[in-house]
């Protein structure tokens, strides 16, 4: 089975801001756009900052691994190369990351690079990789 790209729309308190981050931070490469909305490839998936001037994230985080992670929060899962490329192009860029760029679970199963880091309306974002794809949906009964 072909894994098929998801779509998703979020808002965003101002349309150039997304633009600036999500295409020029990013690197994706944008689709359609009105003056209420913008399209962006991530990685091959649909995502869509519609514009919401009162837009505003409300923080709420869950541990996860001795982490503070921002609930809501999307991405991508990436390979490593392209992990790796990205975390050094958002350090370049100077954003800030809610939870900077480090492995997660560590020798057990599900091990995962990731990072966290907001765009400036504040939604989460989390990117990972996997040093084998066969963890992405491992449980603690799965040998590491």
């Amino acid at each position: 089975m072909t894994l098929r790209p998801f779509h998703l729309a979020f808002p965003v308190h101002d349309l150039a801001a997304a633009r600036a981050f999500y295409g020029g931070v990013l690197g994706c490469p944008e689709g359609r756009s009105s003056d209420q909305w913008i399209d962006f490839d991530l990685y091959g998936h649909q995502i869509v900052a519609h514009l919401d001037p009162a837009a505003r994230a409300v923080p709420h985080a869950n541990e996860v691994d001795g982490h503070h992670v921002p609930v809501p929060h999307f991405g991508v899962v990436l390979t490593m190369a392209d992990w790796r490329s990205l975390s050094e192009r958002v350090a370049a860029a100077g954003v800030t990351f809610g939870i900077a760029p480090h492995i997660r679970f560590p020798g057990q199963a599900g091990e995962q690079a990731t990072m966290f880091f907001a765009d400036p309306s504040g939604n989460a974002l989390e990117f990972k990789a996997f040093g084998d794809d066969a963890m992405l949906f491992a449980t603690s009964k799965d040998p590491a």
